[in-house]
């Protein structure tokens, strides 16, 4: 072998290596996700055969959608709109100061940075269903369970994304800013915050959207919103009630996502 060509093959082995170890992964990746289908029953087709006449009856009375109370749906509906701002808003105020002390180069010391991340971790671990039962319990049925729901939840989740941003900015102007006397609190408002601001609106944008389909489903548990409404229509078995207020929901979302998508354009 000519010593041209030594290196071009250590190339092509190398280049054999790396596909084998993507191959290898991508294979166990299908096992793994092979193996959770069948656990929970994905193919056992007789469950399928079973379920489908019970499907079709439903969806035979669900349409055509009854909207005969589309009025009594307009308050829940605000409501929840309400809830997902108001959770959202929450959860930036509290998110923010866990952020910065949750990034390694905004935190203050290692035990105040892992302190904060475990926070924030077990934030995230519980579910909004689950935090929503447990303030309807505290302070009682309505919005306002919801709103504290979303927003303990999202302060796990807006956090850790948040401090991910911070963690990620370029450390010459902190380093500046340092060496020029400035304190903690001129290092965070003048180095950190304009670089990681359009991060930070982008991700609150798409809690926010996120936001408002929780809250419909809080409802379900009795923190109030259009949820309630969806519940309520279940509960009496009016199918066709439950799929105009699906198609309700349905729109709000839409127009939502619209008012994201343009919020985030402006914020460029």
């Amino acid at each position: 072998m000519s010593a041209t060509s030594a290196p071009f093959a250590e190339i092509l082995a190398q280049d054999r290596r790396i596909a084998l170890r993507y191959a290898g992964l991508a294979g166990t990746i299908l096992v793994v996700c092979a193996a959770a289908l069948w656990i929970t029953g994905f193919f056992d087709a007789q469950r399928f055969i079973e379920g489908g006449p019970a499907l079709a009856q439903v969806f035979s009375e669900m349409v055509p959608p009854d909207f005969g109370r589309w009025r009594a749906w307009m308050r829940p509906l605000l409501d929840t709109l309400a809830m997902s701002i108001a959770g959202t808003i929450l959860a930036v105020v509290l998110s923010l100061p866990l952020a910065l002390l949750a990034a390694s180069n905004t935190s203050p010391n290692a035990v105040v940075y892992q302190f904060c991340r475990v926070i924030l971790s077990f934030l995230r671990s519980v579910p909004e269903i689950i935090m929503g039962i447990i303030f309807v319990a505290a302070v009682g049925f309505g919005a306002l369970p919801g709103v504290l729901a979303l927003a303990l939840h999202s302060v796990g989740m807006m956090g850790k994304f948040y401090a991910e941003a911070i963690e990620h900015v370029d450390p010459k102007p902190l380093e500046a800013a340092r060496a020029a006397g400035a304190s903690p609190f001129q290092v965070i408002s003048h180095a950190v915050m304009p670089q990681v601001m359009p991060q930070l609106a982008d991700i609150t944008i798409y809690r926010w959207e996120y936001h408002f389909r929780a809250s419909a489903v809080l409802g379900i548990v009795g923190a109030g919103g259009i949820g309630f409404e969806l519940i309520a229509a279940l509960r009496v078995i009016r199918y066709d009630q439950v799929l105009a207020i699906l198609i309700c929901i349905l729109l709000c979302v839409i127009v939502v996502d619209a008012i994201g998508a343009a919020l985030r354009r402006k914020l460029k």
